[in-house]
């Protein structure tokens, strides 16, 4: 297959067992993981199964950050205004 060709959904195979533990295991890893995750998700030449992956844990974790962060303005905004009712 030729550098910086995508590989075709119909031409994939199939990612084994191992291949997944090794990927979990890369993804347990601080920081290596993010890298990873933007490396698998967009990167040239990638598995279209890790890559959709990839892109699905990107989303989820983008949802979580959106989330904590309307949580944490909303508990401190609650919090100052007790504070400033006492």
């Amino acid at each position: 297959m030729p550098s910086g060709h995508t590989i075709d959904r119909s031409e994939a195979k199939e990612l084994s067992v191992k291949d997944w533990i090794l990927t979990m295991i890369i993804l347990a890893i601080p920081i290596v993981n993010i890298i990873m995750l933007f490396v698998w998700g967009f990167g040239e030449g990638t598995n279209p199964n890790k890559r959709n992956y990839a892109r699905a844990a990107l989303i989820i974790a983008a949802i979580a950050i959106v989330l904590y962060l309307i949580f944490a303005i909303v508990f401190f905004v609650v919090l100052s205004a007790s504070m400033s009712m006492s």
